[in-house]
């Protein structure tokens, strides 16, 4: 028994390799959108943030301007857009923001909320 005893299974090998390396692709490429999705749900979250205290600084005139428009461009900066505005419905000189960020791809939008108001 030599080279030539197993005709058979010639390439076995090589068609096996070639299937785990296409699911190693496969696995990372995954792992690719996972991290993507959470990265965009951070700013997302930090963009809610951000615009809900610009908003309720505004409602309570300490900053220029209309609330939910102070939000929008906060928002814009943090390469989000604003999906929601809701402006003293939990009490005066608060801010309700819900915000959105595209992602790539057939995934769905991030999105973030977050509440502001005048201290306790």
């Amino acid at each position: 028994m030599g080279r030539d005893g197993g005709g058979a299974e010639r390439g076995a090998g090589t068609v096996l390799m070639t299937g785990l390396a296409m699911l190693a692709l496969l696995l990372i490429g995954v792992a690719v959108l996972m991290l993507q999705a959470s990265a965009a749900a951070s700013r997302a979250a930090t963009a809610a943030d951000l615009a809900a205290l610009a908003a309720a600084d505004a409602a309570r005139g300490l900053a220029p301007g209309e609330p939910c428009a102070v939000a929008g461009a906060v928002a814009e900066q943090h390469d989000a857009l604003v999906t929601e505005c809701s402006i003293g419905t939990t009490g005066p000189g608060t801010a309700i923001i819900r915000v959105s960020i595209a992602l790539p791809g057939l995934l769905p939008a991030a999105t973030g909320a977050a509440r502001a108001g005048p201290p306790p």
